[in-house]
């Protein structure tokens, strides 16, 4: 390949990443890994010289404790599995760093993603003036919790270890997002002065079955004004639902937390995820729930990478619609398009690919599709049209430039061999073209990356990559062209095929 780098989503963090220490072996892969492109730089080498590592060496690292420098270093994934160096974030401000990542949008094209999953897990040097405020650190959390990806943000605070307020509140959050509370109350029973409010006490304390207590804390709480009416009325309710039967339903307030969440499901008054952040729709993704509302939640997922597309698919083709129209008709679709590459039918292949193609674009769910099925639409004899297409999506797959091969010599086939023609008809298609035929770097990223200020380089052509897909042609030549300085090819090449092959303006 010609990224030259290793393989980042074929590693899987194992479940017990809390008790690990720097003398323990290494990651050991997991499933919400397996979509992530790997990343590499081979910053200062010579344009005509070859890279000669796997990975960036990785330089002395002076040894402390977390009290004394936070947690902003913490991360998963180490240099020698992504490729970035310790010094990721070493020669920027936390408070700026922090800014960045939280405005990355989690809707953006899969190939900035996978990059920012990268960056979000990555185990580097904190920034120079991190403190123990743990600003990187909590806003990484925040981002992948927002992506969805809630397993990720609980193995990251668990290596971090939470035992400061804002890092307990952040994992205890999680951990009911994951239906855990059991784990979430009791670490809070043995360290109870982390408790992220009284309503958190008190929902653990009748969980561990002191029921007499809880309600004893709960009239406490109220009587200090130290608990809202919403909170009051839930707890209440929740402590003794007896007291309350034929009273009309609670109506949810406009800001949901998890704690609220699970507390009007325990009740017995559900809240509709769908019009809730999207880290709330993992409750769908449990057996109780109807498969609708599995299927809703996994798609919306699955569009920021925080659902496997194997569990996406696995979820389509559970059972078999029992309606048509809307989702039912994608479903059938999609299990029609499924059963024909199971059996390697070609010409079944060909009269349904079309429409499960469209039932994901309708969705945004080309990529995820692609990463299922672009490498055995490669293997089948299809012809015309429906070959063409089949290369196409194969072109949003890891398997790329193995596809370029298998069509016609055209501009997207010379993209996905690091060669697209210098002066292509199509704007957009130009200004792909661009970066990789003389345009340079902004000089803003420039100065940054003469500072040392990689990570900080890399978020903000990120957010020029998400204005390049959205029109800004400008835009995308000097966000492919940073990519490439950097010696992220890969990921320039995977979003440049997107944005080509992807209506990314809606």
């Amino acid at each position: 390949m010609a990224n030259k780098t290793l393989s980042l989503w074929a590693l899987a963090l194992s479940t017990s990443c809390s008790a690990l220490s720097a003398q323990d072996a290494p990651l050991s892969a997991i499933e919400w890994l397996d979509t992530t492109p790997t990343v590499t730089l081979e910053i200062g080498l010579p344009a005509t010289e070859p890279a000669v590592s796997q990975g960036v060496a990785t330089p002395a690292i002076d040894v402390s404790t977390l009290d004394q420098e936070g947690r902003d270093s913490v991360g998963l994934l180490p240099s020698s599995v992504t490729g970035l160096p310790a010094t990721l974030w070493s020669n920027s401000n936390a408070a700026h760093l922090s800014d960045l990542v939280t405005d990355q949008r989690p809707d953006v094209l899969p190939a900035m993603q996978a990059l920012l999953y990268t960056l979000l897990l990555a185990e580097s040097n904190a920034p120079m003036d991190a403190g123990t405020a743990n600003e990187l650190l909590n806003a990484r959390v925040d981002k992948l919790v927002e992506m969805g990806a809630l397993e990720q943000a609980a193995a990251l605070l668990e290596r971090a270890g939470p035992d400061t307020p804002q890092l307990f509140s952040r994992w205890f959050d999680v951990t009911l997002l994951m239906g855990q509370e059991d784990a979430a109350c009791e670490r809070l029973g043995s360290a109870p002065h982390l408790a992220p409010g009284y309503g958190a006490r008190i929902f653990c304390i009748a969980r561990a079955g002191d029921w007499r207590a809880a309600a004893l804390t709960l009239d406490t709480a109220k009587a200090l004004s130290l608990i809202s009416e919403e909170m009051d009325a839930l707890l209440l309710r929740f402590l003794d639902p007896e007291l309350f039967e034929g009273e009309p339903l609670l109506v949810a307030a406009s800001d949901p937390t998890p704690l609220k969440f699970r507390l009007y499901e325990a009740i017995g008054e559900s809240q509709t995820t769908s019009a809730l952040p999207r880290s709330y729709a993992h409750a769908d993704l449990r057996e109780t729930a109807g498969w609708k509302a599995q299927l809703d939640a996994a798609e919306r997922l699955a569009r920021t990478s925080a659902l496997h597309e194997n569990r996406l698919l696995g979820i389509y083709t559970e059972r078999r619609p029992a309606a048509s129209g809307m989702i039912w008709d994608r479903v059938s679709a999609l299990q029609a398009f499924d059963h024909a590459v199971t059996e390697r039918d070609a010409m079944a292949v060909a009269e349904t690919l079309p429409s499960a193609w469209a039932a994901m674009q309708q969705v945004h769910l080309e990529v995820p599709f692609a990463r299922l099925f672009g490498a055995s639409l490669l293997t089948l004899p299809l012809q015309g049209v429906t070959a063409r297409l089949a290369r196409d999506i194969a072109l949003l797959s890891g398997d790329y430039e193995r596809a370029a091969h298998a069509g016609p010599r055209d501009f997207l086939a010379g993209l996905a061999l690091g060669m697209p023609p210098r002066l292509p008809q199509d704007r957009t298609h130009r200004a792909i073209a661009d970066a990789w035929h003389g345009a340079g770097v902004p000089q803003e990223l420039s100065a940054m990356l003469a500072r040392g200020q990689l990570g900080e380089a890399i978020l903000r052509a990120m957010s020029l990559m998400d204005d390049g897909a959205a029109g800004d042609l400008g835009a995308l030549t000097e966000a492919l062209a940073t990519f490439r300085a950097v010696g992220l090819e890969d990921t320039a090449r995977r979003a440049a095929l997107q944005v080509a092959l992807l209506d990314t303006r809606g």
